[in-house]
């Protein structure tokens, strides 16, 4: 396992990039959004973005971002998921990641690396799925559906939505929650959550980042909000 720490400022991305080892990318401050062809990652403070080996990935931070980052080789990592997920960061795991990073390198032939070793990868192993991911549908046209929903085009329903993309209400339905586990209402909600988290990292007022998600009153906004990360926006960034 090795550590890495760094500083990332408003606005900066990764470009897209892949590792030869599984990568756990966790912002003890700000917010990041990993993407890579199969959706979209959002983790706020306390959560991190875990990327198995192997997946092209980008990752953009919003607002001043304190970065640290384990990566984990394969055979350490085969309890961990096949696939992107945001995972809880508890008060231990959180301790384990800062000493590993501080480390450098854990090395299998020291008990005390070992043990860390093992401790990191059960935290990880019994993790939390919070709402905070947001699969891409994979058919052109549920696609295109999505990209037009991120935008927030998609004030007209899913009857106008599906003629924008040439397909019936029902049909374009069917496909999201085949490609995606979700319907289409609940995937737009998950992409106007990502963008409010996004906004509020970056500096931007309540008012502001319940417009983005949709909401015309701000305390519908920090209801679902709280619903969502268990704290209003105010006292989750405070953290």
């Amino acid at each position: 396992m090795r550590g890495l720490a760094a500083q990332a400022v408003p606005g900066q991305d990764t470009g897209r990039h892949v590792h030869d080892w599984g990568q756990l990318i966790y912002c003890s401050a700000g917010v990041m959004t990993v993407w890579t062809q199969g959706g979209s990652w959002v983790a706020p403070p306390h959560w991190a973005v875990w990327v198995p080996a192997g997946i092209a990935h980008q990752i953009r931070f919003a607002g001043e971002a304190a970065l640290r980052t384990l990566y984990l080789r394969a055979d350490v990592a085969i309890a961990l998921p096949a696939e992107c997920a945001v995972m809880t960061v508890s008060a231990l795991l959180r301790e384990l990641v800062l000493r590993a990073v501080d480390a450098r390198m854990l090395d299998e032939r020291y008990p005390a690396h070992r043990a860390m070793t093992l401790l990191i990868v059960g935290e990880l192993a019994r993790r939390e799925t919070p709402p905070l991911d947001l699969p891409s549908p994979v058919s052109v046209a549920a696609r295109r559906a999505a990209q037009l929903l991120a935008a927030g085009e998609g004030g007209g329903g899913t009857r106008a939505l599906a003629a924008e993309v040439g397909l019936s209400p029902r049909t374009l339905e069917r496909r999201f929650i085949v490609e995606t586990g979700m319907s289409i209402a609940r995937w737009g909600r998950q992409a106007r959550l990502q963008q409010s988290l996004r906004l509020l990292a970056a500096g931007s007022p309540v008012k502001a980042a319940a417009e983005a998600a949709g909401y015309a009153a701000p305390s519908a906004f920090v209801a679902a909000f709280r619903a969502a990360l268990g704290k209003t926006p105010g006292r989750y960034f405070a953290r």
